[in-house]
């Protein structure tokens, strides 16, 4: 590893975001001196590589963040409620990936394409949002640079992976065997449980009062607060469907003002940095989860002027969930901070 650098930590570093993590920050120009992996109790000792070196996992403790300089979090929320403000506390700057602070009005929720002009030296703790609300307003940044949107409608198709490495082996189980009694999907916390393989299940997180899951609410206010307008009507129908990596998401979306035809819309996406435009019918080419795992960008297609509005617009988005949709927008925040000289004294 480079002598000069940030003392990097990764708490959560054996789960399936925790490794891609290792993998991203490693091809990622960011200058790392040291890195500390650090987990559960039944995690210790396993090993991983990171630029040529074999880092060994270590028990998550109040002591871990002695000497950090940056810590990256995705071992759930009790972990970063307890942990992250230790790490704070003590120097380093934190990106967390779970849902602890999302909505905390005083921390930053932040997709660098989006509202990376929000941090600052001062910030010392950012929350990564929702894997789907992160490849959803990358694609919605343009259209609203451009027309002003009005309101958002949204479906989702999301990958087992979001619900954790347990849920891949245990959609592994009921392909090899019929009779494997599922335990986590829809939600490890409700009593029911229901099979993915061969399914789609119309539930993910639990039930709020409103009849909306608590994923789809946390699209609809993620959402809110990254474009920090409040007045935008967002709506979203979340999905488990049997995909291994890869979201993608149904959108509709009703622009302040008309656009004239449907090359209008497929031009600006084309010409968006931000965006990997998969949009040619006459050769059936559009963005699918299989032939986009392990990718970094976000991919947009099918891209539909309404039949009946003139000021509404349909498409389909694809990202990595465990990439775009987690590890990869950490690294990418971390790595905007460096650049513009944020992190460090």
């Amino acid at each position: 590893m480079d002598r000069r650098g940030y003392r990097v930590a990764i708490v959560g570093a054996s789960g399936e975001v925790g490794r891609s993590m290792i993998e991203t920050l490693e091809r990622y120009p960011i200058p790392v001196s040291s890195l500390r992996l650090l987990a559960s109790k039944r995690s210790v000792g396993k090993i991983y590589s990171f630029r040529n070196v074999n880092v060994v996992i270590e028990e998550l403790t109040e002591n871990s963040f002695d000497d950090i300089d940056l810590a990256f979090f995705s071992a759930g929320g009790s972990v970063s409620l307890k942990y992250a403000p230790i790490a704070v506390s003590k120097g380093a700057v934190v990106i967390d990936n779970t849902s602890a602070f999302r909505m905390d009005p005083n921390i930053p929720l932040v997709v660098p394409e989006v509202n990376a002009h929000i941090l600052s030296k001062e910030t010392r703790l950012i929350a990564n949002p929702n894997c789907s609300t992160i490849q959803l307003v990358v694609a919605l940044k343009p259209l609203r640079e451009r027309y002003g949107i009005e309101s958002v409608n949204v479906s989702t198709y999301q990958a087992i992976s979001g619900a954790g490495a347990k849920a891949l082996y245990e959609y592994d189980a009921e392909l090899t065997d019929e009779d494997h009694l599922p335990q986590i999907l829809p939600t490890r916390s409700d009593e029911v449980y229901y099979k993915i393989a061969h399914n789609v299940i119309p539930q993910i997180d639990v039930f709020m009062e409103s009849g909306y899951t608590k994923e789809e609410i946390k699209m609809i206010n993620e959402t809110q607060k990254i474009l920090n307008d409040d007045e935008i009507k967002v709506n979203a129908t979340c999905v488990r469907v049997p995909v291994r990596y890869g979201h993608s998401i149904s959108t509709t979306v009703k622009l302040k003002s008309p656009i004239s035809t449907r090359m209008e819309v497929i031009d600006l996406f084309e010409k968006c940095k931000d965006v990997v435009l998969q949009d040619d019918i006459s050769h059936q080419t559009y963005p699918m989860p299989l032939y986009l795992q392990h990718r970094d960008e976000v991919f947009v297609g099918r891209i539909r002027k309404d039949l009946f509005e003139e000021q509404v617009i349909h498409f389909w988005i694809v990202a990595d969930n465990i990439l775009k949709g987690a590890a990869l927008n950490s690294v990418q925040i971390a790595y905007y901070m460096h650049q513009n000289g944020l992190l460090g004294d």
